[in-house]
């Protein structure tokens, strides 16, 4: 049984016997209790029962020497020192303004813009004259429904008339890929990484008291750059391909990773290909904005001989990409504390990267130099031979081949 179903399996007891116990045999109770769990039984009963540790000891005293003065002795009902927001009215009202002052109409709060620890809140509340431990700031704020909590990444900005439909549209699209033994694939650069023998957050198993020394400064250095891995993933084979730059991720670099991964993996897996689908973000160096990443694909589709259709994900939706929650999260995970002090370690441990639903990645470092600003002229971008779709043509759209004369 886990600690957690163990405490609540005391509660259960603990709450249907309230009622009949006095302030004597509930005290017994909770020491036997405690006693029968064995290590840490002690813990489990406080927590479930809310009862001070030095109770539960006391009780267990007494179950030691039933016959002690202490264990035959009885307080009347109300009996004992009262808790502080009894003989203290204000107490309850005071604590509320300082942990949310914007609500409780008290924008000038003193702990508006601090910390606000337990420790800091029982300062504040002393300071204002009232009588209150760091103890009783817990226990109040439990009482009235808080607990600690991290941020929630929930908020996407407004949301776009036609979000629904553009993901209906792109699992049409897909899905069309499948049935005609297409290629579909979903692709986004992943956050660049600075190298060096850096903290990397996370922990990996290390012999007891010897962790991996690092720098104690995390500033990059310039000779050693950064990593730009630019992922490429097989939404039917469940397998990507991942370029690590060491320049800057464009629209140039975007494609080049593509024209890798169509060379050393996709000609092979779809080898009666004819359109390659491609799902992306609508910003960075594949954004549907991106006249350079437009001008790059119809190299690549000239230089393949493929029709190149793209659908972007509507703004504001770049977490619901495939390629984020299918590579690279398990990317993160598995070089979690380690330092990546050179491009070979990096493309190392993209390339080991694996799951038990049979996840297999490929890796390979691009030392190639890709500038940024780099201009499309209007006679280029005219050049191009795109064809909007019917259905939101900034969003969706089919590069073909140009004739060669």
């Amino acid at each position: 049984m886990t600690d957690q179903r163990i405490v609540e399996w005391i509660c259960e007891k603990y709450h249907g016997l309230a009622g009949d116990l006095n302030e004597r045999t509930r005290r017994r109770w909770a020491a036997v209790e405690a006693v029968s769990l064995g290590r840490g039984g002690i813990s489990a009963v406080c927590a479930a029962t809310g009862m001070a540790r030095t109770t539960v000891r006391r009780g267990i005293r007494e179950l030691d020497h039933p016959t002690s003065g202490a264990a035959t002795r009885q307080r009347r009902p109300g009996g004992g020192r009262q808790r502080a927001e009894a003989w203290q009215p204000g107490l309850k009202r005071a604590l509320e303004r300082l942990v949310e002052p914007t609500s409780r109409g008290d924008p000038q709060s003193p702990l508006r813009w601090t910390c606000k620890s337990t420790r800091r809140l029982a300062a504040e509340l002393t300071a204002q004259g009232y009588a209150v431990t760091r103890t009783t700031v817990r226990r109040l704020l439990k009482q009235a429904g808080y607990s600690l909590q991290a941020n929630r990444k929930t908020r996407e900005g407004a949301n776009h008339p036609d979000r629904d439909q553009q993901f209906r549209h792109i699992n049409r699209r897909v899905q069309a890929q499948r049935r005609h033994g297409q290629p579909a694939i979903s692709v986004d650069t992943k956050k660049k990484e600075t190298v060096g023998n850096l903290k990397n957050p996370g922990q990996t198993w290390r012999p007891k008291g010897q962790p991996t020394e690092v720098e104690v400064h995390d500033f990059p250095d310039p000779r050693r750059g950064k990593a730009v891995p630019y992922g490429v993933y097989d939404l039917r084979h469940h397998e990507a391909w991942v370029s690590v730059g060491i320049s800057s991720d464009t629209a140039e670099f975007a494609a080049a990773s593509i024209r890798h991964w169509w060379r050393e993996l996709g000609q092979w897996r779809y080898p009666r290909a004819q359109r390659l689908l491609i799902t992306a973000d609508s910003g960075g160096s594949n954004g549907n904005r991106n006249r350079l990443w437009k001008w790059e694909l119809q190299q690549l589709s000239d230089h393949l001989g493929l029709e190149i259709e793209v659908c972007h994900l509507p703004p504001g939706t770049s977490k619901w990409n495939k390629i984020e929650h299918q590579l690279f999260c398990h990317v993160t995970r598995n070089w979690q504390g380690q330092p990546l002090e050179s491009y070979e370690i990096v493309v190392n441990l993209i390339g080991s990267t694996t799951t038990d639903t049979g996840l297999t990645v490929y890796a390979r470092l691009d030392g190639r130099k890709y500038d940024k600003g780099r201009k499309v002229t209007e006679e280029e971008f005219a050049s191009i031979n795109l064809r909007p779709a019917k259905f939101k043509g900034d969003w969706n759209y089919v590069i073909r081949p140009r004739r060669r004369d």
